[in-house]
């Protein structure tokens, strides 16, 4: 018996007005993500293309992680014929628990994925008793 799991692709959809009123100009995407555990850290990837470090805004606010990105439209004037992906920002929110030390979060972006590295606080993760003789 196999405990592979079948890969599922996400297609890239524009965030609904249903799932909230949009407080911001233009059309917004949900992120994919991928989320790791270690006994060190949570690591999350995010996929943003087209993001520059200028246009991403990361914030941390009452255990709610927000990534929001701007996505600049080609300045060269072309309009196009037929498109498959389509142009827009990116915002994606997660709920923290208390087992993330919240001031020592760390983000990169390189080559349009974004790695946040969410840190287990110290009084949680598991460590080794080590016991003296007397």
């Amino acid at each position: 018996m196999s405990d592979n799991k079948a890969i599922e692709v996400k297609e890239k959809e524009a965030i609904k007005k249903e799932d909230g009123e949009p407080t911001r100009e233009g059309v917004y995407y949900t992120p994919a993500v991928d989320i790791f555990e270690t006994e060190e850290a949570i690591t999350l990837l995010a996929d943003l293309p087209g993001v520059s470090k200028e246009a991403l805004d990361i914030d941390v606010e009452d255990r709610q992680l927000t990534i929001t990105a701007g996505v600049k439209e080609d300045e060269a004037g072309l309009q196009p014929l037929y498109t498959e992906y389509g142009i827009g920002g990116f915002t994606r929110s997660f709920r923290l628990g208390d087992t993330i030390d919240q001031g020592r979060i760390s983000a990169t972006l390189t080559d349009g994925v974004l790695t946040l590295v969410l840190p287990k606080a110290e009084r949680l993760k598991p460590r080794k008793i080590e016991i003296a003789t007397a």
